[in-house]
């Protein structure tokens, strides 16, 4: 059986299951893992599930089997291992460990956007740190590949090919960017399988302390795929944003995260989104009928923490900002209780278009930039500090900059 990848990824049913997604070029009559504990009988469990047929929008109409398995119960904390295919032909074997259900446990992140398949710069140093155990989850904040669709669609299949040395042994967790929007997001929609029923495109979930929400930007540009979707996201996201400052599930879940591929501000000189002071993303969009709400109001109202965003090829880290605005926690302690979201741009992984340009002189809310090649790591420790770290990959993995977030307390009234 003809493999192209097998992605692991965690299903809507958290954090006791895992969803395992794999492509074949051939139909197949089952779509099966079989799975054990580490150290147990291998194989021992089995889990069925099903494929759906994805035609790439190319001229060769291409097709291919999107398999997807929900494997449940699992036990937290514990290691399986396990492998997907049927009698047709096996993959490799693979293994994972089920997430902590804990709301003390401290998860820890590799968080990135913008990785190709040419000039992958980060690939191998994410690659062994991943297979050595240091992450928990990978967050990609958009644009895969440059891109899935090319090729019609093969360059999308060496992609998921590529990562599959990080993506079969930890969840990996996505949102769409601009290098997806080919044949309405068709290649990233059905490559990819994220909790929710927006194929992937927002969704939230729960890990140790924290509320992770993932958004599409994208929505603010494509409007030939719908206008609609960015009203239909807004009152989802509002009503997401509700539920997770209820007293009860912020006290549990008092960090509230969200990742977006394009930012609302960045001090890149290519005149993107994030350049302008009105912003689509921060501000909305007037020329719609209604005119189209922006989402740093949102996020500001209902006291979300940590934004992470990518799309410029560079990594920017920002002074707590709202409106234009630093609203640092004091001047010695400008992460302490900061009176506005924290912003983080990390799209410099690596790909064909390299680095992006700087401004030579940002705007006060900029706070460190670089044009490094490198990634994030991030760690919820508990539910008053954030660890966040940026790896240059340049500087054969030096940590160059690093910030504590550390808040006494969660929500609108932590700005006050």
């Amino acid at each position: 059986m003809d493999f192209a990848s097998v992605v692991p990824e965690l299903s809507q049913r958290f954090p006791s299951s895992m969803e395992i997604t794999w492509t074949t070029f051939n139909e197949t009559e089952e779509s099966t893992v079989e799975y054990g504990l580490w150290g147990g009988r291998l194989f021992e469990l089995t889990a069925k599930g099903k494929a759906t047929l994805f035609v790439d929008g190319g001229s060769e109409g291409r097709k291919m089997y999107i398999h997807r398995v929900t494997l449940t119960d699992l036990r937290p904390a514990s290691a399986y291992v396990y492998h997907c295919g049927s009698e047709a032909g096996w993959s490799d074997v693979f293994s994972f460990t089920a997430l902590n259900e804990s709301t003390s446990w401290s998860p820890r992140f590799a968080v990135y956007g913008d990785m190709g398949n040419e000039n992958p710069q980060s690939l191998a140093r994410l690659q062994k740190e991943t297979q050595v155990g240091m992450y928990d989850v990978i967050l990609h904040v958009g644009d895969f590949a440059y891109d899935m669709h090319e090729d019609n669609g093969r360059i999308g299949d060496e992609f998921m090919r590529q990562i599959q040395s990080i993506a079969a042994y930890v969840p990996y967790m996505t949102c769409p960017g601009n290098h997806e929007a080919e044949y309405n997001f068709s290649n990233y929609r059905n490559r990819f399988s994220m909790p929710g029923q927006t194929e992937s495109l927002w969704y939230s979930w729960n890990v140790g302390s924290a509320h992770i929400i993932s958004l599409s930007t994208e929505i603010y540009f494509f409007l030939d795929y719908g206008v609609d979707l960015i009203f239909k996201q807004y009152e989802w996201l509002k009503k997401d944003l509700e539920e997770a400052n209820k007293p009860e599930n912020r006290a549990e879940r008092p960090w509230i995260i969200t990742m977006g591929h394009r930012p609302m501000y960045c001090s890149n000189n290519d005149k993107d989104d994030c350049t302008q002071f009105e912003s689509y993303v921060r501000l909305g969009r007037n020329d719609t009928k209604p005119p189209a709400p922006g989402l740093e109001d949102l996020l500001y109202l209902y006291g979300v923490d940590l934004e992470l965003w990518a799309h410029e090829h560079t990594y920017e880290r920002l002074w707590p900002v709202y409106g234009y605005k630093v609203f640092n926690g004091s001047i010695e302690q400008p992460y302490v209780n900061p009176k506005a979201p924290v912003h983080i741009i990390t799209g410099s992984a690596g790909c064909r278009e390299n680095h992006d340009p700087f401004v030579p002189n940002p705007r006060d809310w900029s706070a460190f930039r670089s044009t490094d090649y490198g990634y994030t790591r991030m760690q919820v420790h508990n539910i008053t500090h954030l660890y966040l770290e940026q790896v240059s990959d340049d500087q054969y993995g030096k940590v160059i900059d690093s910030i504590w977030v550390v808040k006494e307390r969660h929500g609108f009234s932590a700005w006050f």
